[in-house]
């Protein structure tokens, strides 16, 4: 049976079955958020997600961290709502995602599952951590177009 045979409606859905079978194919990568750096105060998040960019939607951040202890006060992610927060360091309407204890050992992991802007940060220490801590960070993970 050749193309001919089939209609607009059958071709165009095989055409959509074929491109989303591409699109799947794609395999999503895990990602440690500052690689042997880790999830801490003073490294600069922004820098390094410019070049670790892109990130793609499916793909796994992990953050680690250690407890609190005398060098550190704690680290925890936070999922703040929006870009202006992020900048000013608000945490008044972000959500916790992962507390204190939560990123040691294999960490903790955020799966980047929508096409929209993440915009992660450390609570701690009422914004200070994001603020003079460069804790922060923001991503935008792309579709896979393979």
């Amino acid at each position: 049976m050749g193309l001919m045979n089939y209609s607009r409606a059958q071709l165009g859905f095989i055409l959509l079955v074929a491109a989303t079978s591409l699109l799947a194919v794609s395999e999503a990568k895990t990602i440690v958020v500052g690689g042997s750096e880790g999830w801490r105060f003073g490294f600069n998040y922004t820098d390094w997600a410019l070049q670790n960019s892109p990130f793609y939607i499916n793909d796994e951040l992990v953050f680690k961290y250690g407890p609190p202890s005398k060098t550190n006060s704690g680290y925890s992610v936070y999922l703040l709502p929006n870009l202006w927060s992020y900048i000013t360091c608000d945490f008044s309407k972000a959500k916790i995602l992962a507390s204190e204890t939560q990123g040691g050992g294999k960490g903790f992991k955020v799966v980047l599952n929508q096409w929209r802007p993440y915009y992660f940060a450390s609570g701690n220490k009422d914004g200070y951590n994001c603020k003079d801590g460069l804790m922060k960070l923001f991503a935008v993970p792309l579709p896979h177009w393979n």
